[in-house]
């Protein structure tokens, strides 16, 4: 079994189609490789397919009118993105590009578009996706325009928590390596902020700060600073159990 096919067969959205559509929707699959921060794609490119993360990881971001830039989501493997394409064609508002080295496959969106007509599960899944984007991408813009820059920080890391989490000894483990610019594209601030305000989370107990690591030592807490809901993940001391992740 091909990994292309074994990410296919995984990715919930075409976990019930057959062993021959899912051949055949191989078969019309290019895979390309992405070193770190390679740009898979970038704004104003024709948006010819939908796009499957074999292995690395990928963020999607866009270039405000003042030049910055502000990261929209992250990508994980077996996950789609650009997902628009098989709604919409034209060219893409945003960009992709590798957080590592990524091997990504490219679907044709008339071959998306063929499956959905047949398969009522395929297209309600790929509506439900472009509905959950842009309600993270809306909550993600609220936030910058109307959250101080501790506030931002805060909400993304539980975030990051909900999707990444991961049971620690000292809390909650972020399962990502993220820089403090990383950080700081997300939120739409300077890597100085960032280290800053995360200073002063880590002085106040709520965090672990380490070389692109953070741990969140109080879950609760940190929520409550911000006056917002704890994420839904399961508490830290039950080792064996699952995060939830989306």
């Amino acid at each position: 079994m091909s990994e292309t096919f074994w990410f296919l067969k995984r990715c919930d959205l075409f976990r019930r189609l057959s062993s021959e559509e899912l051949r055949e929707l191989e078969g019309r699959s290019l895979l390309r490789k992405f070193p770190r921060r390679g740009l898979i794609y970038a704004p104003a490119d024709h948006a010819d397919g939908v796009l499957l993360l074999i292995a690395g990881r990928v963020q999607i971001g866009t270039i405000t009118d003042e030049g910055k830039q502000v990261v929209l989501a992250f990508i994980e493997p077996g996950e789609l993105f650009g997902e628009l394409a098989v709604v919409e064609s034209g060219e893409r508002e945003d960009y992709a590009e590798a957080v590592e080295a990524s091997t990504v496959a490219l679907l044709p969106a008339d071959a998306v578009q063929q499956l959905m007509a047949v398969h009522a599960d395929v297209s309600v899944g790929v509506t439900k996706l472009i509905g959950l984007r842009r309600r993270r991408v809306e909550r993600r813009l609220k936030y910058l325009l109307f959250r101080s820059n501790r506030e931002r920080l805060v909400h993304l890391l539980l975030e990051l928590v909900e999707q990444y989490g991961q049971s620690d000894a000292a809390g909650w483990r972020i399962g990502m390596k993220l820089s403090h610019q990383d950080l700081a594209n997300v939120i739409g601030a300077t890597r100085e902020t960032v280290t800053l305000e995360l200073g002063h989370l880590q002085l106040a107990g709520l965090l672990r700060v380490g070389r692109q690591k953070i741990v969140v030592r109080d879950l609760e807490r940190l929520a409550q600073s911000v006056g917002a809901t704890v994420p839904h993940v399961v508490c830290p001391h039950q080792q064996t159990s699952a995060v939830t992740r989306r």
